[in-house]
């Protein structure tokens, strides 16, 4: 998915390190912001990273939530051929199918428990477009920043279908990292965890986590208590280092689904800027150069039948620093 904000914000991150890991769980609360993706008919996602409280989780430095949307009101996901650096998208769906089409060759539909991961270290360019079999879309769309050394990797895609993990009262599906029993074989550039957790009602499960990672849990739907910390629908939950195992607690009635992201803190700054992650200004203004010129850094985006994204103007200032708070 892009970030097709007209006037989206410039802004460094990075974590400070500062201080001991917390024994015992602590859980800060963000609450998302809407961000219409186009005009008037489009649909809406809710976005929880980055913002002020946090710039990311590990190295989750994007995350939208979007839906349950009914695509006859909307219009769906239409995004067209735009570009990426210096990140991994990792497509996630609930509900409905995504057409993907990328500059690597690549032609894939994101459908509900699939995993769609595609890489653009150097440069890469993608189009989304939910299809016409989708009466109702539902998801996550997730970036991870990638490392200094691997920022420049070039283009890849990686598909996997995983298979349900079933322990006390919930469904688990692992797409990144390891988890419950279950490993993705899926590369990644730093320790990344991701899965999707379906809570029945009133279901209480402890999971054992690695102490070294942050970790992150978004609630799409319910009631979900968090070691004493009750999250509700689209807030994201930031568990800080230290915890050995992670307590969830189904509040509600009925089902509850979450995704857990986490990962091992990341130490480098890094600036984001629409569709590009880089290491200062200059990365970001050679890089939407290098797209609006045509450049094959990006390479091309074969059979889609309309125009590409243009870049918005680049703010007439330096970008400056956004850090994540100390760590306690």
């Amino acid at each position: 998915m892009s970030n097709i904000e007209t006037g989206p914000v410039e802004m460094r991150c990075g974590t400070d390190t500062a201080g001991a890991p917390a024994v015992e769980p602590r859980v800060d609360v963000l609450t998302p912001r809407d961000v219409p993706l186009g005009g008037p008919r489009a649909m809406t996602v809710r976005r929880t990273l980055p913002q002020r409280a946090r710039t990311l989780i590990g190295a989750w430095c994007f995350a939208d939530h979007y839906g349950p949307d009914d695509v006859s009101a909307t219009g769906g996901m239409v995004v067209p051929p735009h570009p990426h650096t210096g990140l991994q998208t990792v497509s996630w769906l609930f509900t409905g199918e995504i057409e993907h089409r990328d500059s690597l060759g690549s032609h894939a539909y994101v459908r509900p428990g699939e995993l769609n991961l595609m890489t653009g270290g150097h440069g890469i360019a993608h189009s989304e477009v939910s299809t016409d079999r989708t009466s109702v879309l539902h998801g996550v769309q997730l970036w991870v920043a990638l490392p200094h050394e691997h920022r420049h990797t070039g283009r890849d895609f990686q598909h996997y279908a995983p298979g349900p993990v079933h322990a006390d009262g919930a469904e688990i599906r692992v797409f990144l990292g390891s988890l419950a029993g279950s490993d993705s074989p899926v590369a990644t550039f730093t320790p990344l965890l991701g899965a999707e957790i379906v809570l029945a009602p009133h279901a209480a499960l402890t999971l054992a986590v690695d102490p070294g990672f942050e970790h992150g849990v978004l609630v799409d739907r319910g009631s979900v208590r968090v070691a004493d910390t009750v999250l509700e629908r689209a807030e994201l939950g930031y568990v800080h280092p230290g915890p050995t195992a992670l307590n969830l607690h189904n509040e509600s009635a009925a089902p509850a689904r979450i995704v857990l992201l986490g990962g091992t803190p990341f130490e480098e700054e890094i600036v984001m800027w629409w569709n590009f992650i880089g290491r200062g200004h200059d990365d970001i203004a050679r890089a939407r150069e290098d797209w609006e010129n045509h450049s094959d850094r990006f390479g091309a985006v074969a059979d889609y039948p309309g125009d590409r994204l243009p870049a918005p103007a680049l703010p007439h200032a330096t970008i400056t620093p956004r850090r994540n708070p100390p760590r306690h």
